[in-house]
């Protein structure tokens, strides 16, 4: 039955693709070419299954087998309220709201529409925005991605943003994704940011369903330009109900002495989530560095892939991820890093740890190396293991309960990489949810 569900989403999509009105102007650029480079990709392959390499833990028949609409209905937009969006805010956060329902951005929702510094405009009106065509597709690799691929082919709006040379943002841009729509949706969002010559933005990115009951899978693509000298600090803060299926692809390009920070933190709620982060350092004297924490449980499936691809000399990359799984979850880490023949002075460093607080719970953790430079240095490992039965005892021999034992033992774990997100209120934000959660876990 999963299967003929999913191939009736395969076919409502080929015939959005098949009846979609582009613009006059569009069809004359190279989005029109990539729209149709796409979908014949798509078309060729379809869903990803487990006979993909890169997918080979994660199966989604199951998460396909809703009846999902493609279009958003026009009354779900008439459910958000200045005060449903109030309640998504991050406390202690000052920043500019920059508020998207179904992956449309909402100006009368939103707090901020660009100022001299940094241009914010929807995805589908920057058709003629001068630097919008040369990056969008740029990198993303349509031919092995076919969830890319569909996207590429089928995105009807999104964010563009772009920070103007010398910028720098007096405050983060906190996107608030709200999806609604009172029946089962399949949605495909597309953001565009491109940090200009030595400026500098931080992005807060947060997300939410206004109807718990309802089915949303939200496969989306980001792409992320840092030319020279530029600095990005990313936050992408994943927590979602019960039926949210979310596939995030987010393509970063960094220039020469650019620095690029991504901290991802995944909360327990969405059945399915499935980063693929892949930065590309197509130039020398470039610093990246990419956190992660994930926290699983039910029958919640967690997936991190990740590409750091080093093309020239002189680059830095840190990658740390750390997952805490309870219940049934399962949680696949997949890093990979290349270092090509002409990175040479290339520093790359890969670590996966994960804590199993059930017998249940299972991670596939597969850190990968691929060096092709001789004058490098780089490093990766992985560890999965359970609560030390000698740390348990020594804080209950010092008159701590067990269940408080448990969740001073996972906080520490998870501190390493927490500690590393640099905005406070996005950091005790998540700590707070830590707690919450460790709170329902060990009650």
């Amino acid at each position: 039955m999963a299967t003929q569900i999913a191939a009736t989403l395969y076919n409502k999509l080929s015939e959005d693709f098949k009846h979609k009105r582009f613009s006059p102007e569009e069809a004359k650029d190279a989005v029109y070419a990539l729209r149709e480079k796409s979908f014949e990709q798509f078309a060729e392959k379809g869903f990803p299954s487990i006979k993909n390499e890169d997918w080979k833990y994660t199966n989604l028949v199951s998460f396909l087998k809703d009846d999902l609409q493609t279009e958003v209905l026009a009354h779900d937009y008439n459910e958000v309220s200045p005060a449903t969006v109030k309640q998504y805010f991050i406390e202690g956060l000052d920043a500019h709201t920059l508020v998207l329902i179904n992956g449309e951005l909402n100006v009368s929702l939103s707090t901020f529409h660009g100022d001299g510094t940094v241009s914010i405009q929807a995805i589908s009106s920057a058709v003629d925005t001068p630097d919008y065509l040369p990056y969008i597709g740029k990198e993303v690799d349509v031919k092995h991605n076919s969830l890319a691929a569909l996207n590429s082919a089928l995105f009807k709006d999104g964010l563009f943003i772009e920070v103007k040379a010398n910028g720098v943002v007096d405050k983060p841009l906190h996107i608030i994704h709200l999806n609604c729509s009172a029946s089962g949706i399949f949605l495909q969002p597309r953001h565009l940011v491109v940090v200009h010559k030595n400026a500098v933005l931080n992005i807060v990115e947060t997300f939410a369903n206004i109807h718990e009951e309802s089915v949303v899978w939200l496969n989306s693509v980001t792409e992320v330009y840092v030319e020279e000298n530029a600095q990005v600090n990313h936050y992408v803060l994943q927590s979602g109900q019960v039926n949210t299926r979310m596939v995030n692809h987010t393509e970063i390009t960094q220039k020469k002495h650019s620095l690029y920070n991504n901290y991802t933190a995944t909360l327990p709620g969405a059945d399915l989530v499935r980063n693929n982060l892949n930065v590309n350092l197509v130039d020398n004297n470039t610093e990246t560095h990419l956190f992660g924490l994930y926290m699983g449980a039910g029958h919640q499936l967690i997936d991190n892939h990740s590409t750091v691809d080093h093309r020239k000399p002189n680059c830095f990359s840190n990658e740390h991820y750390k997952g805490i799984l309870a219940g049934n979850a399962k949680a696949v880490f997949n890093g990979k890093v290349f270092v090509r023949q002409e990175a040479q002075k290339t520093n790359a460093f890969q670590q996966n740890n994960n804590l199993l607080l059930s017998d249940k719970a299972v991670v596939d953790s597969k850190p990968q190396l691929e060096i092709f430079a001789d004058d490098v240095k780089c490093s990766h490992g992985s560890t999965i293991g359970q609560f030390s039965k000698e740390a348990l005892f020594y804080l209950q021999s010092r008159g701590i309960s067990e269940a408080s034992a448990r969740g001073l033992l996972v906080q520490a774990f998870a501190f390493d990489v927490v500690n590393k997100f640099k905005l406070a209120p996005v950091r005790e934000h998540i700590e707070k949810q830590i707690t919450h959660n460790l709170e329902q876990w060990f009650k």
